[in-house]
């Protein structure tokens, strides 16, 4: 099975917004999946430039689905589905 690739977005919009409270997934997703899944921070993943005045921040790619306005939770469900859990 191949890894799911989390990527958080820590541009100053994203992190402003609440990617800050994402950092707690650094240490919970290793312990809870293992090596199933990859964990790293992007300087900005350009969501928000899209649509800014709509914008949902914070950010979170799992894989290819992007997740708005994304919560340490979101991002576990988001995990689960990938993994098929």
């Amino acid at each position: 099975m191949a890894k799911v690739n989390v990527k958080v977005c820590l541009g100053t919009t994203c992190f402003v917004m609440g990617s800050s409270n994402l950092q707690e997934l650094l240490e919970l997703v290793p312990r809870k999946y293992g090596d199933q899944v990859e964990v790293a921070g992007s300087p900005c993943l350009g969501l928000c430039s899209i649509d800014w005045e709509f914008s949902k921040a914070p950010y979170v790619k799992v894989d290819d689905e992007v997740i708005k306005e994304a919560t340490v939770e979101k991002v576990l469900a988001a995990i689960d589905s990938k993994l098929g859990k």
